[in-house]
């Protein structure tokens, strides 16, 4: 038999061997550094740096000017409910901290008496954002069909002022000071029955209303989130440094995910669908460049697979834009000139859900 031993031997002694042969340099063209020079961008590492200590993002924000478009808002709407709608602003104390938290309450010019009515607590969206116009229409139609809306203005809100501003708690103390609207609708609406209770949020405001029924015990008897923040443990992956800030310096967080992921596991509703024992409406789109669709049909795929007795849900594919956010605003368009919808086929099935699912569970 032919032993092949010595060719292999062979063949590894001129490999080993051309590897440690000298290997001829590439030569630099003529006039080029052999390092090439890093040219620095302060105002570029600046919008990049992340810090848990709000004293290193210094806020741009004029507050002033929040407060003088918050009244704007406020006169708009006392107009536009005139002869309508019964509309106050008010304020509540929060069941946590030492708190007033501003409420829009919207009611039926003629209220039908003793606990005759349903109420809803509606909660607007954004990072510091505030409840505004786009939602007159919608609140119309609300008080329409017999409902009381109550929208808090939770810590954080813009229209302020400062100190009120940087209260923000994400996905904390601010949940508790919308569960505190609760209790002012049960001590201050006589006409409202207390067992007939829904809640109604957008992105951040759907967040918010997720972990109101991702509890052992909720007064709501059905829930929607519309296009909700749910994971914010994936979010932070996926938006930049300007997003991360407003967590990172927020008092009871003081990081990012991979300093604090229990608390960002914590505040994500999305690790919580095992709580939900009351009827759930969520609607997501997949043309949604806010919160990505990515991230809502992690939540979408869970109730599905774990809650779907309790759970619906609905993934509108690519709908018209609304203002912002691209499919992120489908069913809060609203022409702010003249309040009215500015209706397309998926904002009008989308609220037909929305009414037939609250006529269903607040009757």
């Amino acid at each position: 038999m032919r032993s092949f031993v010595p060719v292999i031997a062979f063949v590894c002694f001129a490999a080993g061997a051309a590897a440690q042969a000298p290997q001829p340099q590439r030569a630099q063209p003529t006039g080029q550094q052999s390092r090439r020079e890093v040219k620095q961008d302060p105002a570029r590492a600046t919008l990049l740096y992340v810090s848990n200590d709000p004293a290193d993002h210094a806020p741009a924000r004029n507050f002033q000017r929040d407060i003088d478009q918050k009244a704007q808002i406020d006169a708009r709407y006392a107009e536009a409910c005139k002869g309508i709608i019964d509309y106050q602003k008010v304020t509540y104390r929060s069941s946590v901290g030492d708190l007033d938290i501003p409420a829009y309450v919207f009611q039926p010019l003629q209220t039908r008496g003793p606990r005759a009515h349903a109420a809803m607590v509606w909660v607007h969206g954004g990072v510091h954002g505030n409840w505004d116009l786009v939602y007159f229409p919608f609140v119309k139609e609300a008080v329409a069909r017999g409902y009381v809306i109550v929208a808090p203005e939770y810590r954080g809100s813009t229209g302020y002022g400062e100190k009120f501003h940087n209260e923000i708690d994400y996905g904390g103390h601010e949940v508790d000071d919308v569960m505190s609207a609760v209790d002012y609708i049960r001590v201050s609406l006589p006409h409202v029955d207390p067992e007939r209770l829904g809640i109604m949020g957008w992105s951040h405001g759907g967040y918010i209303a997720l972990f109101s029924v991702f509890r052992d015990k909720t007064p709501f008897k059905a829930a929607v989130a519309m296009v909700p923040v749910t994971n914010l443990v994936f979010r932070l992956s996926y938006k930049g440094p300007g997003y991360q800030h407003s967590f990172a310096t927020q008092k009871r967080i003081g990081g990012l995910p991979f300093e604090k992921p229990d608390i960002y596991i914590e505040r994500s509703p999305l690790y919580h669908v095992d709580k939900l024992n009351t009827p759930l409406l969520v609607h997501v789109a997949t043309n949604d460049t806010d919160v990505n669709f990515v991230e809502d049909q992690q939540i979408v795929d869970a109730l599905r697979s774990r809650k779907p007795h309790l759970a619906e849900t609905k993934i509108y594919v690519d709908p018209p834009p609304g203002a912002a956010g691209g499919g992120h605003t489908f069913n809060r368009r609203t022409d702010l000139k003249t309040l009215e919808r500015m209706d397309t086929p998926e904002q009008i099935d989308s609220w037909n859900r929305v009414w037939t699912f609250f006529e269903w569970n607040l009757r």
